[in-house]
């Protein structure tokens, strides 16, 4: 199938914001390329003289970040709304957009991705790698394909470390925006009861399923293709929401109605920028904070009643 490549070049300092952006115009993922920290970071992880020239020569001053449209959708429309979005916010940008075969960025990336540990006990690994368990380390084994969720982007990291600390034997999950299905799949590993996913995209829904399987936890998930909420009902014992602000936002007034009272909301996917206005939306519908992470500009937190 021919899917359209969208790529957005804005300036490195911005491209958090525009991240942030762009994401919010497709539910399955974005890559960015930012070489605008290299020289620094490089020498950390090799000698410079070892790096290939090419990447060595890359404009360090833009940023580009990638997102894919489905051959069954218009790309004008994701490209009429980020030109809207980042000129309201003032953030200056370039849009190309391209046409591509699906089987030559499905599994083009998979060269670059390897066993990760994201948290004291959880490790991702990729379905085609092995990786021997030390101690009480959690493997989850994850194959991605065109669903957002690795376990590399901060705002998953982040979820998952949280997840560490909060899922029990009982918990049982409601995973809004589950993506790979990576959050649902780490807390039933890591103990929990049972977990719900839910994603806007079938696709997504297709791999968290397929990954369930991987991980031998089908008997205790269940994936939804839905807008947030609109196919659940219950209560929980956890909420996550690794989205964007602006969707934590708009979601927050609806989450008493599935968070059980001694239950825990885990909000991730916001830029710093905008926690403030998160955590004014979760104080107003009665939740507080009990702990908030950050990395890399990104905020994840974590809600009790």
């Amino acid at each position: 199938m021919e899917w359209s490549e969208v790529t957005v070049k804005v300036p490195a300092q911005q491209v958090d914001d525009a991240a942030a952006i762009t994401q919010m115009a497709v539910p399955y993922g974005i890559y960015i390329e930012d070489y605008s920290d290299l020289i620094t970071e490089a020498p950390k992880i090799a000698q410079v003289d070892f790096i290939d020239e090419e990447l060595l020569a890359k404009d360090r001053t833009h940023a580009l970040i990638h997102l894919y449209i489905k051959p069954t959708e218009n790309p004008n429309e994701a490209v009429s709304f980020l030109t809207e979005r980042f000129t309201s916010e003032q953030i200056p940008f370039q849009i190309t957009t391209v046409k591509v075969q699906e089987e030559d960025w499905e599994t083009e990336w998979k060269k670059y991705y390897h066993p990760i540990q994201v948290g004291k006990r959880l490790v991702v690994c990729p379905s085609w790698e092995h990786y021997d368990l030390v101690g009480d380390e959690v493997v989850v084994s994850l194959d991605p394909g065109m669903a957002f969720g690795t376990g590399t982007h901060d705002t998953t990291r982040l979820c998952m470390q949280l997840l560490e600390e909060y899922v029990a034997a009982d918990t049982t999950v409601l995973d809004m925006g589950c993506g790979s299905g990576i959050l649902s799949i780490a807390a039933m590993l890591l103990g929990g009861k049972s977990a719900i996913g839910v994603d806007i995209d079938d696709t997504a829904v297709r791999v968290a399923n397929e990954n369930a399987a991987l991980n031998k936890v089908t008997d205790r998930t269940t994936f939804l293709c839905g807008d947030l909420t609109d196919k659940v009902s219950g209560t929980f014992d956890l909420i996550c929401a690794n989205i964007v602000a602006d969707v934590i936002i708009r979601l927050s007034p609806v989450i008493p109605q599935f968070l059980k009272q001694d239950g825990v909301f885990i909000a991730s996917g916001i830029i710093s920028e905008r926690a403030h206005e998160v955590v004014a939306a979760l104080e107003e519908i009665g939740l507080h904070i009990v702990k908030r992470e950050e990395s890399s500009g990104w905020v994840a937190l974590a809600c009790k009643f």
